[in-house]
């Protein structure tokens, strides 16, 4: 006859078994005789928590209930022993309702209504003294304030370094004005709300209290009021109010899970344990992450099970406040033909009862319906005398386009940007201002560092306002932002021409920009994508030459204060046919030109040139000293191959370009050869200036 394991082992095994989540094993191991000879090294009890533990997470909830019992009579249970009780409960009744996890603790489910995009993110509250982090997303001041101890990321993005601890927070200016305006009422009742938190920090409850007051008359449709309302109440005992108030928030907002940690709160004060246990849950279930309530729930058990007496464990009843919560947790059979398939096998712990769930469905559709707010803009009419429209929603008589028109071009911001000192313009009105000056158009404050990380993230609020309210001229703004586009992306007209040096096809021509047209003609070549500009000599006359190339940006290194290094390659060769200027700097409408190709006898005769030629320049290059080699070799590279057929590319052989670009000539000398179309005549032309070159040495 053998011997059972000792429990020791057996628990080992089963914490095994719990941590691969085979939860059936886990309490099969639990559950297991033990060996009664064995010198007992771990408590009766904690093998029944454990069990326990197991017994929930696999959906046994009953069972588990009744082992939870079992332990209180052992020893008396902690909170934080009942976490994966609340853990099984909470999920249940986020899978039965369907509720996106929050698992991660970040925040809460909030039901997506026409106001929100006024709303702040950290505090689920109207905007006040709203600030525009690097990275585009909104808040409040007072939340970044409050939080950049902790955190220097955005809550939104978790850009790092968007919340730095030397910044200083500037009220986005633009925005700042359009909530005053638009909703004159809200914007008071936020700034009663902080000085109202500034008096309950200071314990001036009743002070505060009447802060709140104010507020709420002001706004009656901000959740955010009534739940800091009902903590105030809560504090000063006012327990039934703290209720009513909790009860407000939670109608406002659904899924909000601080309005439901609040009830619970309230609920628990009023002696009603039962249904605080629930809204705890559902809290959690909203944000799992959310200590509070977690904490809450498990000290809610703990109660719960010092009120049964150990004598009377046997004839509980289903009146038992944790008992019926397990009931609540656990689903009904025979709810659908997938539940009947499977009525056998044991309730699942992640579901909630039908009538749980019929009664929390039923309270949420009523909170929102209760709380909820027309999609469309509101007409003039339905603004109350205080200036607040329920839901937050503006009128189509309040939005001016011209309160959201940019400084710089006096046209409707597009793709708007928010400066540190909290001014907004448009990203290419700033960047060409920035061109000019590294300091703000409007308040002349340095924005060095903004030019030094070239990273201009638009403003999401600002979109969104735009969008929303403006759509039609947004359109139009787009529209003619498209057509600008448009204009500039073409090669053959008004193409940009940098007047400065001699450019030829194949070969590289690396630039230093800093002079701030150049700033924003390389800029837009970036932005067209087209990466393409001229390259032309200067003309006494002209301003630049009628011949030049076409270069290609294969690179762009840019410097903290503006300037850059451009990496460019030679295209296409062409000809002036009209000279023009645009914002600074010059254009021109142009034509391509192509070399002439020759067949029979001519094109015989032009192989024979060809390398002839390129065995001469060769030689002499072979023949210059080696550090004046070293040179060229370092900024040109090394002198290009013969090619099979000459006339392959329409510009002629690479090495032509080449030895032209290495040739100590003056532009004026050089430009000729860019203009022919006749590969024999440049070939001639070079073979004299080697010659040349030659003779001048062996003298």
């Amino acid at each position: 006859m053998g011997s059972h394991p000792p429990r020791q082992l057996l628990l080992q095994f089963a914490a095994g078994a719990f941590q691969a989540q085979n939860l059936e094993r886990a309490a099969e191991l639990c559950g297991s005789p033990l060996q009664v000879d064995a010198p007992s090294l771990v408590p009766e009890w904690q093998v029944l928590l454990k069990r326990a533990d197991a017994l929930a997470c696999g959906g046994r909830l009953h069972e588990a209930f009744q082992l939870y019992q079992l332990v209180s009579r052992h020893q008396q249970l902690r909170a934080e022993q009942l976490e994966k009780l609340v853990e099984c409960l909470a999920q249940g009744i986020r899978l039965r309702e369907r509720l996106p996890a929050c698992w991660s603790g970040g925040g809460s489910l909030l039901q997506p209504r026409d106001w929100d995009i006024f709303s702040c993110r950290k505090c689920q509250g109207f905007l006040f003294e709203p600030v525009s982090l690097p990275c585009g997303h909104t808040f409040c001041k007072k939340c970044l304030e409050r939080d950049r101890a902790s955190e220097s990321h955005c809550a939104l993005c978790k850009e790092e370094g968007s919340l730095a601890a030397g910044q200083h927070l500037r009220v986005n200016v633009i925005l700042s004005n359009l909530l005053a305006k638009w909703f004159p009422g809200q914007v008071k009742a936020s700034q009663l709300r902080h000085e109202g938190n500034l008096l309950y920090k200071e314990k001036k409850l009743q002070a505060a209290l009447q802060k709140y007051n104010e507020a709420v008359s002001l706004a009656p449709n901000d959740h955010l009021l009534y739940s800091n309302r009902s903590q105030i109440n809560s504090t000063l005992k006012s327990y039934e109010d703290a209720l009513h108030d909790a009860e407000t928030a939670c109608r406002l907002q659904p899924y909000w899970s601080k309005g439901h940690l609040r009830k619970g709160q309230a609920l628990a004060n009023v002696g009603k344990i039962e249904e605080s246990l629930r809204e705890f849950l559902f809290c959690l279930a909203l944000d799992f992450g959310n200590r509070t309530a977690k904490s809450e729930a498990q000290k809610v058990n703990v109660e719960q099970k010092k009120s049964f007496p150990a004598q009377e464990e046997q004839k509980m009843s289903d009146t038992g406040s944790l008992r019926k919560s397990i009931q609540m947790i656990e689903s009904k059979k025979g709810c659908s033909e997938d539940e009947n398939k499977h009525a056998s096998a044991p309730e699942s712990a992640l579901l909630i009862s039908e009538k749980c769930s019929l009664l929390k469905r039923k309270h949420c559709s009523e909170e929102m319906r209760s709380a909820e707010v027309p999609c469309k803009l509101m007409k003039k009419g339905a603004i109350d005398a205080k200036g607040s429209s329920a839901g937050h929603c503006v009128p189509f008589e309040f939005v001016d386009p011209s309160d959201l028109d940019c400084s710089l071009c006096m046209r409707l911001f597009y793709e708007p940007v928010t400066t540190p000192c909290g001014h907004t313009f448009c990203l290419k009105c700033l960047e060409r201002c920035l061109d000019h000056n590294a300091k703000c158009p409007l308040c002349k404050e340095g924005l060095s560092e903004c030019l030094a990380l070239r990273k201009y993230c638009k403003t999401v609020l600002m979109e969104e306002l735009i969008a929303k309210y403006l759509p039609e001229e947004l359109t139009e703004r787009r529209k003619i932002y498209e057509e600008e586009i448009a204009e500039l992306s073409n090669l053959n007209k008004n193409v940009p021409i940098f007047v400065c040096t001699m450019a030829y096809p194949t070969v590289p021509c690396p630039l230093h920009i800093f002079e701030p047209c150049y700033r924003l003609m390389i800029r837009r070549c970036m932005e067209t994508g087209t990466k393409q500009f001229g390259m032309c000599i200067g003309d006494p006359v002209k301003g630049f030459a009628d011949y030049g190339c076409i270069l290609e940006i294969r690179n762009v290194e840019f410097f903290a204060d503006g300037r850059s290094v451009v990496d460019s390659i030679g295209k296409r060769r062409f000809k002036v046919i009209e000279h023009s200027q645009r914002d600074g700097y010059n254009t021109a409408d142009i034509e391509y030109i192509e070399d002439q190709k020759v067949q029979g006898e001519n094109y015989a005769e032009l192989l024979v040139l060809h390398d002839s030629v390129y065995d001469q320049a060769y030689m002499w290059f072979n023949s210059l000293k080696q550090p004046l080699k070293s040179r060229i070799l370092s900024h040109f590279g090394p002198m290009p191959a013969k090619d099979p057929d000459p006339q392959a590319s329409p510009n002629g052989p690479a090495w032509c370009w080449w030895v032209l670009a290495v040739l100590p000539l003056e532009s004026r000398a050089q430009l000729p050869f860019l203009a022919m179309k006749s590969m024999k005549d440049r070939l001639n032309g070079i073979r004299r200036v080697l010659t040349f070159m030659s003779r001048t040495r062996s003298r």
